[in-house]
């Protein structure tokens, strides 16, 4: 059942980018709002196809590469959804659908064999530390896309060729503060994500890090790099584009290590 509601939500999802990137260029309200119930019906398929494959497995279904995607995909929707509850920003959908459909898409060429959990796994600490450090991710995700609208606003302005597309964007300031405050959420909670993994790592085998782990070490680089960004926004003042560029790569390397290392089987 929960592969059938995933090749729902994948239509769905696939329907609503088409309508989100379309809606950069005719700039209709009619296609945003279809646009936005479509990507909510696919969202209330994704939460049932996780939901269903949570009862069907008996644990938090995030344990192989099929699961993590579905999940870091549904996580980047649900935040950019809550975004959308408090700043009305269609524009944000052009750049938030095609992540999260990209990743729906990955996933549809994994094994989506529900497979017993791993005796090592089978830990409380396995949900807590996979919502905080996928919820960060998920915020650091979204951080990133408006970081990416405000170097794209900036290079218009730059040019001083003011097309279509300007008008369509948020102002710099705007875009540069709701990516800061997604930063200032999100880092905390990939903090925690952090802790929660390297004390569920004590309780296995001794040792708070594992180097060999490739994991590890690529959250630890991520870790850093974000609290140098943070650091130097509020201490160095650094704003605008140094730090626009920065939030890009800094998801980059996320997303990278996510799809090269997801997550902890198959």
């Amino acid at each position: 059942m929960n592969v059938q509601l995933f090749y729902l939500t994948l239509l769905a999802y696939s329907v609503a980018t088409i309508g989100y990137l379309a809606y950069l260029i005719w700039v209709k309200k009619p296609v945003w709002m279809t646009s936005r119930v479509l990507l909510i019906i696919g969202f209330l398929f994704h939460t049932a196809s996780i939901v269903t494959r949570y009862l069907e497995a008996g644990y938090t279904p995030v344990t192989s590469r099929f699961e993590s995607l579905i999940f870091f995909s549904w996580l980047l929707v649900a935040v950019y959804l809550a975004v959308q509850i408090r700043h009305t920003l269609p524009v944000l959908g052009a750049f938030m659908t095609p992540l999260a459909l990209g990743l729906l898409l990955m996933a549809s060429f994994r094994s989506k064999e529900i497979v017993p959990l791993d005796r090592l796994l089978d830990s409380h600490w396995l949900p807590a530390h996979v919502w905080f450090a996928f919820l960060g991710d998920a915020l650091l995700g979204v951080s990133a896309c408006f970081a990416a609208m405000y170097l794209i606003q900036e290079t218009i302005l730059k040019k001083k060729k003011i097309g279509p597309l300007y008008y369509r964007l948020p102002s710099l300031e705007v875009l540069d503060r709701l990516s800061y405050r997604c930063i200032s959420i999100g880092f905390p909670l990939l903090t925690v994500g952090i802790l929660t993994g390297s004390i569920w790592l004590k309780s296995i085998q001794g040792g708070y890090i594992d180097w060999q782990d490739g994991r590890q070490t690529a959250s630890l680089l991520i870790w850093f790099l974000y609290a140098g960004l943070l650091h130097g926004r509020l201490i160095a003042g650094w704003r605008g584009r140094r730090i626009a560029w920065m939030n890009v790569i800094g998801f980059l390397v996320i997303l990278i290590t996510f799809l090269q290392l997801s997550h902890f089987q198959q």
